[in-house]
């Protein structure tokens, strides 16, 4: 499959940015589900929690469990995307996420088609709407680990955290497709027909993007990283050149040989145990700052405002907007800033949305001061930690264990997500002012761990990492 694409060296010296930028926009496809999938629930758990929670009797302990079981699925794609990556390729790993997000589009959207009857809430129902949503699930913990790591891979050194920043763009567009998706699902139609039909509508327009990426995959190269890694140098050559030209491709694939050396993996802990801590940190605090709160429970959240239905739809799109349009500040200065700087400035700023929001509950004050704090906090993630997390995991670990290593930090974070997205609904029931003060406080911990622990990657190569941590042992 690493030979879809030829290239012709004697033509190319320079760098193609049409091909990166072509081949980058098809691995971020892999980011736009996967910001589809994990926000499609959104507009869904309502009616999820009125057909099958509450039909049945359950409590909102399993409502919580239901609306985070993709999740486990994530834990489970991320823990084994290193050796999935390492063993079939990246560009394989992804076709499979591919096919895993369509399954799981179409099961999730009609859970009864193999075994139950339609309109009849049972366990056994509830059992089948989570297994397909883990289906969804483990795609996105591929698509979280392997979409960076191509990205990274195939993006020349100048500009790779901007190309990977992309795919949290990807990201968090493909969250505000949904939420308009699901606004237009449910605009202007009866909560009867939404809370029997809509729901079904939303998870089964995923159908779409996932059978365009799956299929746009197949024309895309294998990254030259693992086809070295694969003793395939003619075909990392041929790629190496149709990227960065003639003239610097031989000097880079001297380079990833150099960084393999006669063994090209290696035990996990061959550079000591600081850059896995590191990088499990950084996916670990990721998901304490309360982000995927936000996310998931948006509509929820705004209707506890006092917003109406078509309100909080409206709102949580307002939100979407307002991610996008920072997540491309990232990508503008991520490069240019630097990874550091972006961190620490976006984890004060969350720390600030956060707490006021607490001390806000806590007088129960809700208006649209709650909103601006909101859109504070999301706006400060989404310009740091969202994308700027997945630049640093993709590129911080040596050639030889970044496959491994990324697939303990990915499920790390994945496991972490979990945590704070089922515990949601029950801390809020103990109390809101404290749950929001828990998320502020991890915003200010998180900039103490940036300062500290992480090292400056801004314009080195994936090659300058074994030299950075060997030093570092």
């Amino acid at each position: 499959m690493q030979e879809t694409i030829q290239a012709k060296p004697k033509q190319a010296t320079s760098r193609n940015n049409a091909f990166i930028f072509g081949i980058t926009l098809v691995a971020t496809l892999g980011g736009l589900l996967f910001g589809y999938d994990t926000a499609v629930i959104s507009g869904a758990e309502k009616s999820i929690q009125l057909y099958l929670i509450q039909g049945l009797g359950l409590s909102n302990f399993v409502h919580g469990a239901t609306v985070s079981s993709a999740l486990i699925g994530c834990i489970i794609g991320g823990a084994v995307s290193g050796m999935l990556a390492s063993r079939f390729g990246r560009k394989r790993s992804l076709i499979f996420a591919a096919f895993l997000f369509f399954l799981s589009a179409l099961g999730s959207g009609n859970p009864e088609m193999l075994f139950f009857t339609k309109g009849e809430p049972t366990m056994g129902l509830l059992y089948m709407f989570n297994f397909y949503r883990i289906i969804g699930g483990i795609g996105v913990g591929l698509a979280s680990a392997v979409c960076p790591m191509y990205i990274s891979e195939i993006a020349p050194a100048e500009i790779r955290g901007r190309l990977i920043s992309f795919n949290q763009f990807a990201i968090i567009f493909g969250m505000l497709v949904v939420y308009f998706v699901n606004w237009g699902i449910t605009n202007g139609q009866p909560d009867e027909w939404v809370f029997q039909e809509g729901w079904r509508w939303m998870f089964l327009s995923e159908c779409i993007p996932a059978a365009v990426f799956g299929l746009l995959l197949l024309g895309v190269p294998e990254t030259p990283r693992y086809l070295a890694l694969q003793n395939q140098e003619s075909a990392a050559l041929s790629v190496l050149t149709k990227i960065n030209g003639v003239d610097k491709a031989g000097e880079i694939l001297q380079d990833i040989k150099g960084s393999l050396g006669k063994q090209v993996r290696a035990h996990i802990m061959t550079y000591g145990s600081k850059v896995l801590i590191v990088g499990i940190l950084l996916c670990i605090f990721q998901q304490f700052v309360g982000i995927n709160v936000a996310l998931y429970y948006a509509p929820r959240i705004f209707e506890q405002m006092g917003a109406g239905r078509d309100a909080s739809m409206i709102q949580t799109v307002v939100m979407g907007v307002v991610n996008v349009l920072f997540t491309v500040l990232a990508i503008l200065t991520v490069d240019r800033w630097g990874r550091k700087p972006l961190l620490i400035i976006g984890s004060l700023g969350m720390a600030l949305g956060m707490l006021a929001i607490s001390a806000l509950s806590f007088m129960e004050i809700i208006g649209i001061g709650t909103l601006v704090f909101i859109i504070i906090y999301t706006a400060s993630f989404m310009m740091s930690w969202g994308p700027i997390c997945w630049v640093l995991v993709a590129e911080i670990f040596p050639n030889k264990i970044r496959g491994q290593a990324m697939a303990i930090a990915v499920a790390s974070q994945w496991a972490a997500n979990y945590f704070i997205s089922s515990t949601y609904p029950a801390m809020m029931d103990f109390s809101g002012g404290a749950t929001y003060m828990f998320y502020g406080v991890m915003s200010l911990l998180s900039a103490l761990f940036v300062w500290k622990m992480i090292p400056e990657t801004k314009g080195k190569s994936l090659e300058d990492m074994e030299q950075l941590w060997t030093k570092s042992k």
